[in-house]
């Protein structure tokens, strides 16, 4: 096989080899269609990974929502973000641009309606109690939120 990098001679006579100009640019555009196809697919998996996050806190928050009743003889009046992250200090409820985090707890006697935000993926995942039926809605364009719901 015949080896096809240019080779010069230094003043000492010493022979070096190295890469044309061509063969470098080549190589620069292939790295960058490779870089070009990758990159969308990375974002969108991105957004997947903060709804994913953000649905684990709501679920967390559920649960945190449930022993705050049970703490108070079944009734969910005088919840907020702050005691829901008393009970379980996972729940982050400080707005980030990046984390997701419990925006809003509205709550009565036998009803609550948990929405955590997720800022990376501009999506909302709300979780309603009424009764016994429970509901789980989600607006946004993150990926985990498929039809308004997850």
């Amino acid at each position: 096989m015949r080896d096809t990098r240019h080779r010069t001679q230094d003043v000492r006579g010493h022979t070096q080899a190295g890469f044309t100009l061509i063969e470098v640019l080549i190589v620069v555009l292939i790295i960058g269609i490779l870089a070009a196809i990758a990159l969308p697919s990375f974002l969108t998996q991105k957004k997947k990974a903060d709804d994913a996050q953000a649905i684990s806190l709501a679920r967390d928050s559920e649960t945190a929502m449930e022993a705050f009743g049970t703490s108070n003889q079944g009734s969910y009046a005088g919840a907020t973000t702050s005691s829901l992250h008393s009970i379980e200090s996972a729940i982050n409820v400080t707005s980030t641009t990046t984390n997701a985090y419990l925006s809003s707890v509205v709550a009565n006697a036998n009803d609550y309606t948990l929405v955590v935000a997720s800022p990376a993926s501009s999506g909302l995942f709300t979780i309603t109690k009424s009764g016994n039926a429970i509901t789980r809605s989600c607006s946004g364009t993150g990926g985990g939120c498929v039809g308004s719901s997850w």
